[in-house]
C-alpha cells in the first residue's frame, strides 16, 4: 500500500483542463459574491468537479500496467548518417487513451524535442519512429521511456516509466558503406558521383579464353585456340588483382576542424571504411595506417574475411591528438610495412603553403617507392564567403584574405603533382567520392 501511494504522489500530474475548470469555479465564486442568486452554482460545480476528478484518477490507476512501451533499437549507430529509433506503445486500458511519449536520448544529441502526441483506442498499438545523427564516435547511453496517460476526461495525467536503459557503441558510417557495396556488385557507383574512366590500352592479366563477338579487339585472336576450336577465338583481359591498398588517416590537429558537425579525422575514417569495402570487392588488398606524433594503429594490407570487421574496430577508437603528424615515423612504418609497389592514400589537410613544404621531402620519399595519393580539404566556410558580394570595405578584406586561402590551396595541388605526387582536393561531404573515383582511375589508368 505504501508503495502504490509513492507511485501515485510521483506519477500523477495536473493537466490545464483542470486547471481551467478551477478557474472558471473561481469566477463563478467571485460572481456569486455580487449576485447571491447563483450562490449555489459554484457549489454544485465543484462537488461535480470532485466527483469528475475521482473517477478520472480511479480509471487512470485500476489497472497496474495500463500502457506498455519498448524502444527498438539497432546493434550500433552509425556516425553522420540518421539512424532509425521505434518506440512500440500498446494500449491494455479498456478506454481510449490519449499519450504523451518522451525518449530519454543520449546528452550527446543536446536533444529535448523527442516528444510524440499520439491518441490509441482501446487495445491500439503504435510505433512511433524518429532519427538520430550522432557525430561523434563512442558510447551512446539511453534513458528511459516516460509515457504520460490521460483518459477522454483530461483532467488528470499519470506517468509511466517504460523500457530499459542500453548504451550502444557509435560506429564509423556502415549505412553508408552498406550503399557503396551495393553499387559496387552491381556496378552503378556512376549513380554516386564515381566517374566512369576510360582505359588506357588494357591490363595484361589474363582472364579467360572466349568466343569472339563483333567488338573486340583483333589484336587479342588466340590463334592456337582459334585453330583448335576452328573459329575465332581471344583472350579476354581483367584487371590486375590482389594489389595493396593502404588508407593512411593522420591523427594530428589539423584533423580536429569541424564540418556539419563532424570532425576531418571522423570525414578521413568513413571514406576509409568505404574505399576499403571497394577495394576488396574489387578483388584488391586493403589495409590501413594511422599515424600523428607517434605510430598508430597497422593493418597490413589483406583481402581475407573478417579484414573490413578489423579495420573498422580499429578506427572506431581512433581520435585526434594536439601534437604535428611526425611523417618520419611514416615513412619508416610504410617500408616496414608495405613491401611490394603500393596505392597509398594519404588523408591529411594542409592550410598553408609553408606548412606542406614541410613535409614535402618525406612525401618525396614515399613517392618513389609507391604510387602516393594525397588527400586534403578544401575550406567550404571560405568558399561561401568569397562567393557573397561585399558590403563594406572589411568584408572586401575579408573576400581578399579567403581568396588568398583558397588559391593557396590549389597551389598546393599542383606543387604535388610536379613531384610526381597525385593530390585531391575535396569538400569534405564529397571526400567518400572523390577518394573512389581517384582509386577507380589509377586503377583504370594502370599507374599501380
Amino acid at each position: 500500500m505504501k508503495r502504490f501511494f509513492q507511485n501515485f504522489y510521483l506519477n500523477l500530474f495536473l493537466t490545464g483542463r483542470l486547471f481551467m475548470a478551477l478557474g472558471a469555479l473561481s469566477a463563478l465564486y467571485l460572481l456569486a459574491f455580487f449576485f447571491p442568486v447563483i450562490d449555489v452554482l459554484p457549489t454544485v460545480g465543484l462537488y461535480v468537479l470532485v466527483v469528475l476528478l475521482g473517477i478520472d484518477i480511479l480509471l487512470l490507476y485500476r489497472r497496474r500496467e495500463g500502457l506498455h512501451a519498448y524502444r527498438h533499437v539497432p546493434e550500433r549507430l552509425s556516425n553522420g548518417d540518421d539512424n532509425p529509433i521505434d518506440i512500440h506503445i500498446e494500449n491494455r486500458y479498456r478506454f481510449p487513451v490519449q499519450i504523451g511519449v518522451i525518449d530519454e536520448v543520449p546528452i550527446q544529441f543536446q536533444r529535448r524535442d523527442v516528444w510524440f502526441e499520439i491518441k490509441l483506442p482501446i487495445g491500439g498499438r503504435k510505433t512511433l519512429t524518429y532519427q538520430l545523427r550522432p557525430v561523434k564516435r563512442g558510447e551512446y547511453a539511453f534513458g528511459k521511456i516516460q509515457l504520460y496517460a490521460q483518459t477522454p476526461l483530461a483532467l488528470v495525467q499519470r506517468r509511466f516509466t517504460m523500457g530499459e536503459t542500453e548504451t550502444l557503441p557509435v560506429y564509423p558510417s556502415f549505412i553508408r558503406l552498406r550503399t557503396y557495396e551495393l553499387m559496387a556488385i552491381s556496378q552503378r557507383l556512376t549513380d554516386f558521383g564515381a566517374k566512369r574512366i576510360r582505359r588506357l590500352g588494357h591490363s595484361m592479366e589474363f582472364d579467360q579464353i572466349k568466343h569472339y563477338v563483333p567488338g573486340d579487339d583483333y589484336r587479342t585472336l588466340n590463334w592456337k585456340a582459334t585453330a583448335r576450336q576452328g573459329q575465332l577465338m581471344v583472350n579476354a583481359y581483367t584487371d590486375e588483382r590482389s594489389q595493396s591498398i593502404y588508407c593512411i588517416i593522420d591523427k594530428s590537429r589539423g584533423m580536429r576542424m569541424p564540418f556539419n558537425g563532424l570532425s576531418l579525422l571522423d570525414y578521413a575514417i568513413n571514406a576509409s571504411l568505404a574505399l576499403a569495402k571497394v577495394v576488396m570487392l574489387k578483388d584488391d588488398k586493403a589495409g590501413l595506417i594511422t599515424v600523428s606524433d607517434r605510430k598508430g594503429a597497422v593493418i597490413p594490407a589483406d583481402r581475407k574475411t573478417g579484414q573490413l570487421s578489423r579495420i573498422m574496430e580499429v578506427l572506431y577508437k581512433e581520435k585526434t591528438r594536439y601534437l604535428e603528424t611526425n611523417l618520419e615515423l611514416l615513412y619508416t612504418t610504410i617500408r616496414q610495412t608495405a613491401k611490394q609497389r603500393s596505392l597509398l592514400v594519404f588523408f591529411t589537410n594542409f592550410e598553408s603553403m609553408s606548412g606542406m613544404q614541410r613535409q614535402l621531402p618525406i612525401l618525396k620519399r614515399i613517392a618513389k617507392f609507391h604510387a602516393l595519393v594525397v588527400v586534403f580539404f578544401e575550406n567550404t566556410e571560405l568558399a561561401k564567403l568569397t562567393g557573397r558580394p561585399a558590403a563594406d570595405v572589411e568584408e572586401i578584406y575579408l573576400h581578399t584574405i579567403a581568396a588568398k586561402f583558397s588559391y593557396e590551396k590549389k597551389q598546393i595541388v599542383r606543387e604535388l603533382n610536379l613531384h610526381g605526387i597525385q593530390a585531391v582536393l575535396t569538400a569534405p561531404e564529397d571526400l567518400t567520392v572523390n577518394t573512389i573515383n581517384k582509386y577507380l582511375e589509377i586503377k583504370a589508368r594502370q599507374y599501380l
